[in-house]
């Protein structure tokens, strides 16, 4: 070891004044300061005898190469080549200078940059003497600290199947098994049944009536009378028998997806010839067969195990959802706003597309843009500080995804769509999701760490009051939300 450092010594101090006076000269200044959230800009002073010896190989490479009348190869005159190509050497000289320099100064700097220097090359000229100073600006990542990772706070709600919820689930099984039956001749129309009718539709603005036979129609609140949606559907077949006849007038919505209804009346004749009841299939040795039970206990006790696994998993989705709330919460910082536009523009085409596939025409999305490009703007900033944040807490909790993890997911996932493994991931790469799989994978794995060290709380589910009046579909859905609220537990 003592014989290493020795011969380490004497090679230092071998090098002449010179060599170390030019190696010293031709170190480029780099200064940084801030420009902003996230952003830094960079000043770089390329000394003038660095421009020299990098002018001087160019034109030493030209000679070599170079085919100039006159002169054998490799023996033109430097001024001779200056005349003839002296712009072109000049402009390669300064993009080489130029991105050596901003690539050192990034790297040198330890700069955490999100893509690539914002640098207009063709406003920079190289000067006819002295040193190059540029500058250009850069996007960092944000500089914060982690709240703390041990014992964050975790509500958890003690959800536990019921009887009656097996009995539902029996019933909906019985219901998907059941078979379509006629009612007797002179039976009126129930909520729920199924008639078979033959329609007679004429729409706004268009001269002849369409004749459709044997329409199969589901009597219910909302339904569809061929493709035409029709609201309080049952209100107006509900006691209706065979041979009836009715009609009703409908204003399909501007937003329909069929752009032929979109924003028209439609008038409907509806003529009954059939009605037909749901019979739920019974409990018998087929139907238990079909779902993989020997008697009713068993089918019981399948049914408790999925019922649980679902509980189980809603349950650490709403701990999973509290431990990003907490990190949000904690974590305050600034974000790159180029990066944020260009993820609320992605945001923003996702929704534009989806809002034309659900049949809004592109003048109707143009009212609603405003809006659009707020909300757009806001899941952009919620998605870019979850993915900082969770990218620091994997580094901290050094966290890693592996490629036979990656592709133990990808073939769960394609087990399930019924696809090949290697197909899927083919297609992932394709169109870039496989990197973000690769994000999900590896936040998933933090969550689960987190979750190892966190203060869960248990609490029960509140049991609302049934309502005796009717509600509508969007206050029972309010109502089914909070009574999953949960409240504290009590010892």
């Amino acid at each position: 070891m003592a014989e290493e450092e020795r011969s380490t010594d004497v090679k230092e101090e071998g090098q002449s004044p010179e060599s170390k006076e030019e190696s010293t000269e031709l170190k480029n200044t780099v200064t940084v300061e801030e420009a902003g959230p996230c952003r830094k800009k960079i000043i770089i002073e390329i000394p003038a005898e660095k421009i020299k010896k990098a002018t001087d190989e160019q034109y030493e490479n030209l000679r070599k190469e170079a085919l100039v009348p006159g002169f054998r190869k490799g023996r033109a005159p430097r001024r001779l080549l200056e005349r003839r190509f002296g712009k072109d050497a000049s402009e390669q000289v300064k993009l080489k200078l130029l991105a050596d320099a901003s690539e050192a100064a990034v790297k040198d700097s330890a700069l955490a940059t999100i893509g690539e220097p914002d640098i207009d090359f063709e406003k920079i000229e190289l000067p006819a003497e002295g040193p190059l100073t540029f500058d250009f600006e850069v996007e960092v990542r944000p500089e914060f600290e982690l709240p703390e990772l041990e014992g964050i706070p975790v509500t958890r709600t003690k959800l536990e199947v019921t009887d009656e919820q097996i009995d539902r689930e029996i019933e909906q099984m019985r219901r998907w098994s059941g078979v379509w039956t006629p009612r007797p001749e002179d039976a009126a129309v129930e909520l729920d049944d199924q008639i078979v009718a033959d329609v007679v539709l004429k729409l706004e603005g268009v001269q002849e009536e369409q004749k459709l036979d044997n329409v199969e129609i589901y009597v219910r609140p909302s339904g569809f009378v061929t493709e035409v949606p029709v609201e309080k559907l049952d209100e107006l077949l509900v006691g209706a028998r065979a041979g009836d006849a009715k009609e009703t007038t409908v204003e399909v919505p501007k937003t329909f997806f069929r752009e032929e209804y979109r924003g028209k009346k439609v008038d409907l004749k509806i003529t009954v010839k059939d009605i037909k009841w749901l019979k739920p299939a019974e409990v018998d040795e087929s139907f238990l067969k079909r779902y993989g039970a020997e008697n009713q206990d068993e089918l019981r006790e399948k049914i408790r195990d999925t019922l649980q696994s679902r509980l189980e998993a809603q349950g650490r989705a709403e701990m999973t959802e509290q431990i990003y709330q907490y990190l949000l919460d904690k974590a305050d910082f600034d974000l790159p706003l180029d990066v944020v536009g260009q993820q609320a523009s992605n945001v923003l085409r996702r929704q534009y597309t989806n809002l034309l596939l659900r049949g809004l025409s592109r003048e109707q999305i143009a009212e609603q843009i405003e809006q659009l490009q707020a909300g757009s703007e806001q899941q952009a900033k919620q998605q870019l500080k979850t993915f900082f944040i969770m990218d620091k807490v994997a580094d901290k909790l050094s966290v890693t995804v592996s490629e036979e993890e990656i592709n133990g997911h990808i073939a769960q996932l394609a087990m399930r769509r019924g696809q090949r493994p290697e197909r899927m991931r083919e297609e992932m790469a394709r169109d870039g999701s496989l990197a973000q799989f690769t994000l999900e994978v590896r936040q998933d794995k933090c969550i689960a760490k987190l979750l190892e060290t966190a203060t869960i709380t248990e609490t029960k589910a509140k049991k609302k009051a049934a309502k005796a009046k009717k509600t509508t579909k969007k206050s029972a859905k309010k109502a089914d939300k909070e009574s999953a609220e949960p409240e504290e537990q009590q010892d």
